[in-house]
């Protein structure tokens, strides 16, 4: 009974309202070379806008998120692409599936 309790908060945790401040960030070159910071950017704006993976690294936290644009088959939002290396908070659903975080954008500022 106690399963079946929990069960429903499982459900309504995925694809919940989430607002996460922290820096956009190219996954590739992020992640392979450490680059980062404004000297980065104009890279990081070329990256995103080819497709790369974009990650947005949680302020204080460092938690990472893979961004995902909001229909599928879509790419990712022109408000991520200009502030690629730049703090920001980005509004959106959140996922985790397999223990990967994901922040589906309906908003960055």
């Amino acid at each position: 009974m106690a399963g079946a309790a929990t069960a429903p908060v499982a459900i309504a945790a995925d694809g919940g309202a989430i607002s996460v401040t922290g820096n956009l960030e190219d996954a590739y070159c992020y992640s392979t070379m450490g680059a980062k910071g404004a000297g980065h950017k104009a890279c990081a704006m070329k990256c995103a806008s080819s497709g790369m993976p974009v990650v947005l690294i949680e302020k204080g936290t460092e938690k990472s998120y893979i961004v995902l644009p909001n229909k599928n088959a879509s790419p990712l939002p022109e408000s991520v692409i200009k502030h690629m290396e730049d703090e920001v908070t980005v509004t959106g659903k959140e996922y985790n599936k397999n223990g990967t975080e994901y922040i589906v954008v309906e908003s960055v500022k």
